[in-house]
């Protein structure tokens, strides 16, 4: 998994060649925790066709306002630079999946 900065988040997102499922967290948010095994277990299944990265929106807020992240975790997933689906909250694998479904 991919740890985002401002540094490298054009290289790492907006310039890849397959989709990024970018976690936008912070450590004092439980549901951030819940979900961090549950998006291991999707990086370890697809992560030849998905990267998965993660952004302290703590540490990076202007990323996290580019991207009109209001509530964590949210989690964007970028393809060609652009953001192609938005999912607010923690999920389940299996629904997680779901709303990925056809972009990877």
């Amino acid at each position: 998994m991919i740890t985002l900065t401002t540094d490298n988040f054009a290289e790492q997102v907006l310039e890849s060649d397959k989709p990024v499922l970018v976690d936008f967290w912070a450590e004092w948010c439980p549901p951030c925790r819940m979900i961090a095994p549950v998006l291991e277990q999707i990086e370890a299944e697809y992560g030849d066709r998905l990267t998965i990265a993660k952004l302290n929106s703590d540490e990076h807020p202007e990323i996290a306002a580019r991207y009109g992240v209001t509530g964590l975790p949210t989690l964007n997933l970028y393809k060609g630079g652009e953001v192609v689906r938005q999912i607010v909250g923690a999920k389940p694998k299996r629904l997680l999946l779901a709303d990925l479904e056809g972009h990877i």
